[in-house]
């Protein structure tokens, strides 16, 4: 039950308005789904084109709806924007979440350390992952952007943070090693999905092996 109330807290303070319970009404739900249609298209297009190829012509015309409907649930490309980083964010903590979870059910406590530092891995190798690096790159010289990203991303880290104060009491008691922890995994996941095509496997694997001693030492100091 504690951890179910924990991916329901979570998830819960990054949850985007279109996610927000579901509309009574069928025509309530059919803008609902279409404004969802058009966010993941809007994601698809990021993955395609970087965000360069964010826009709305070529959005609707990939899921074949018209610029008048575009226009009615995101009359500018920025009120689109904004819906497709509050997805971004949202996504990447569910997938995280659902993970890691479902590998402390299995494991343990115990092998705690490991098992959140496996399902991070996995996390940043999702798509909503690749979604995210495309923001956050576009975002140093978009200052449009900008300005809804740099908030977004402030707030998925106070949403991390203060759950993990909130689930592991163990940690308390070592907040700064604990938050030293998450800040390593978080820096050196982003440079080594990067490193990859030229590191290969085998020395990723030797650096999530060197991670994973590192954090274990932190945790039992």
């Amino acid at each position: 039950m504690a951890r179910t109330t924990m991916q329901q807290r979570m998830l819960g303070a990054l949850r985007p308005a279109d996610l927000e319970g579901e509309p009574e009404r069928w025509q309530q739900q059919k803008s609902t789904r279409t404004r969802l249609r058009i966010i993941e298209a809007a994601i698809a297009c990021l993955l395609e084109g970087g965000y360069v190829g964010l826009t709305t012509h070529r959005i609707a015309a990939r899921i074949g709806i018209s610029r008048g409907a575009m226009q009615h649930h995101f009359p500018a490309r920025a009120d689109l924007v904004a819906a497709v980083v509050e997805h971004v964010f949202y996504a990447r903590m569910r997938l995280f979440l659902d993970d890691y979870l479902s590998g402390m059910a299995k494991a343990g406590e115990d092998n705690l350390v490991e098992i959140a530092t496996q399902a991070h891995w996995r996390s940043v190798q999702s798509p909503e992952y690749a979604a995210y690096v495309e923001l956050a790159v576009a975002a140093r010289s978009d200052e449009a952007l900008r300005e809804v990203f740099e908030p977004a991303a402030r707030r998925y880290d106070e949403v991390w943070v203060s759950e993990m104060i909130e689930s592991f009491p163990q940690w308390r008691a070592r907040w700064e090693a604990m938050k030293l922890a998450s800040d390593l995994v978080t820096c050196a996941h982003m440079g080594m999905l990067l490193q990859r095509p030229t590191f290969g496997e085998a020395r990723i694997e030797q650096l999530n092996t060197l991670i994973w001693d590192v954090l274990r030492g932190l945790y039992k100091a």
